[in-house]
């Protein structure tokens, strides 16, 4: 099974690392690559074209998970790319979903409904 490079996109430092402790334990993920912003992470998508999935939460600083959905998703080179946004706001899922993001998980982030998510998106 191939494996994939996932984008994880938080402003909170505690989260980021736990996130990436979690996707590198699960077998299916070769790389993460961190940023902790949406300009950040629009940045390392330019430079970088094998990113497989962005994990993205939505409240940050500079700019947010939903400018950065927009963004991406107005991109031919990006928009392909599966979205799985993550926020303790359940009132935010409506945007994201109608912002092109593909899903979305309520954090604290539980590592069984992440796994699935990830066997879900990024193998298509």
């Amino acid at each position: 099974m191939k494996k994939i490079k996932v984008l994880a996109v938080d402003d909170d430092f505690i989260n980021l690392k736990l996130l990436k402790t979690m996707l590198l334990k699960n077998g299916m993920v070769d790389e993460v690559i961190e940023a902790k912003n949406g300009v950040e992470a629009i940045e390392i998508l330019k430079n970088r074209k094998d990113i497989d999935l962005i994990l993205l939460d939505i409240i940050m600083p500079v700019m947010n998970g939903i400018e950065m959905l927009k963004i991406i998703k107005s991109d031919e080179s990006l928009k392909d790319i599966p979205v799985i946004v993550l926020s303790t706001d359940e009132t935010k899922r409506t945007e994201a979903l109608d912002n092109g993001a593909n899903d979305f998980i309520n954090k604290p982030i539980r590592e069984n409904i992440l796994t699935e998510k990830i066997k879900t998106y990024a193998f298509l």
